[in-house]
């Protein structure tokens, strides 16, 4: 509570403090997803999509005024921002997606700290003292108030949030090597022999991709950075190890975070989901009877503006079980069990979905039978048809990821 009380003498005169969160991701790896969508804009958990997640951690803890930096298929994205994160003008206050505008010569973002270098007026015109950037395509939550508390405490140019990773388990990731104090020593990329920490041989830091700078260090860094052909302009590829040489840079243990309203179960809770299974998983967790993951915080809400339809109905013996079913749905005499249901789902009379992800507007036909599956927006199942029953057959019609999911991209239709 000390770091929470601390943070909040600093806003009422202290530190000005500018959001940028980087959403120009393409999202390869969760094709079909996002073959008409950047990753950010993937819906998540019913209502959601995935930059809701850091941008609800941003607004809850009074960081305010945000700069979303977009690339790639950012329409719905940008619609996304512009329609539901509307903030008070009244307080200053702003969510705004800012696309790559090549104020620097006719390129896109060659990288994160290329992206931050080429919006470099965002920061000119705001003239904060402290700089977040933070990723705009994990699942979690965190409050960034603490960890700007740690970053005014020690001093540093930099601190970076560190989740602890079995270190057998590190080399998929930007690793943080520290000494006691947290301060980083160096910053590796997916290293084959990754450091343990003190105290903990067994664990290691994995990099989360969130940031909180000094401004001056920042800029300071980034110009550095934009003068070295050799660079290749990333925030953990060249900016971390920059300043962690020049012993400006400080670890947060994400471990350390405290969420009002959270679970021993669901703290510290955080999800990479760059992969289709690691996606499809991060939704399983949301449907537990005891959640992984518990949307229903409410002390410390994820923000969204659910679209306005009636309840959900559950008619001719239609049933649910654990499962989160949003509003508009109707389930017509079918049975869903373990899924994740997204608004105005249909699904008729003798239709089975288990263990699912159905996003706005699918339509499962009567008799049908879906099983491990996701399917994107307005996806048709006809009737009779069976999905995720014979995974063979499923690779010869659809996408089926490396952990036996079947996918079903926006708008398709099912073979009968």
């Amino acid at each position: 509570m000390r770091a929470i009380t601390g943070y909040v003498a600093t806003m009422r005169g202290g530190p000005r403090v500018l959001g940028m969160v980087l959403a120009g991701g393409e999202g390869k790896r969760l094709a079909p997803l996002t073959q008409d969508r950047a990753k950010p804009a993937v819906p998540f958990g019913g209502n959601y999509r995935l930059i809701d997640f850091v941008l609800s951690n941003l607004v809850n803890a009074d960081i305010r005024r945000i700069a979303v930096l977009t690339q790639y298929k950012s329409h719905s994205l940008d619609r996304h921002i512009t329609t539901v994160w509307r903030m008070s003008t009244l307080l200053g206050s702003y969510i705004t997606p800012v696309p790559a505008q090549q104020r620097l010569g006719p390129r896109w973002y060659t990288g994160s700290a290329d992206a931050i270098y080429q919006s470099l007026n965002l920061i000119y015109d705001d003239r904060p003292e402290i700089v977040v950037v933070f990723g705009a395509d994990h699942v979690y939550r965190m409050d960034p108030a603490q960890m700007i508390a740690q970053h005014l405490a020690t001093g540093a140019g930099v601190t970076v949030a560190g989740l602890r990773v079995p270190r057998k388990e590190a080399t998929a990731f930007g690793v943080i090597d520290s000494d006691e104090s947290g301060k980083v020593v160096q910053f590796l990329e997916k290293p084959a022999d990754p450091p343990g920490l003190p105290g903990s041989p067994d664990e290691t830091f994995a990099s989360m991709g969130n940031y909180v700078f000094t401004t001056d260090a920042l800029l300071e860094a980034l110009r550095v950075d934009a003068a070295d052909d050799n660079s290749v302009h990333d925030m953990g590829g060249s900016i971390m190890p920059m300043m962690a040489q020049a012993g400006d840079a400080y670890v947060y243990d994400f471990s350390s975070n405290q969420v009002p309203g959270e679970t021993e179960r669901d703290h510290g809770y955080w999800r990479d989901v760059g992969t289709m299974d690691a996606y499809y998983d991060s939704q399983m967790d949301l449907v537990s009877v005891t959640p992984i993951f518990n949307l229903y915080n409410n002390r410390w809400p994820i923000y969204t503006l659910p679209p306005q339809f009636p309840p959900a109905k559950f008619v001719l013996g239609g049933r649910a079980e654990e499962s989160m079913v949003s509003a508009g749905v109707i389930i017509d005499g079918g049975s869903v069990r373990g899924s994740v249901v997204s608004p105005g789902v249909r699904i008729e009379r003798g239709a089975r979905v288990e263990d699912c992800v159905l996003m706005d507007g699918v339509h499962i036909g009567e008799g049908a039978t879906v099983r491990r599956a996701i399917l994107d927006k307005n996806a048709i199942v006809p009737p009779g048809a069976r999905i995720g029953v014979d995974l063979d057959r499923d690779r010869e019609r659809y996408h089926v990821s490396e952990g036996g999911v079947t996918v079903l991209g926006k708008g398709a239709r099912a073979i009968s």
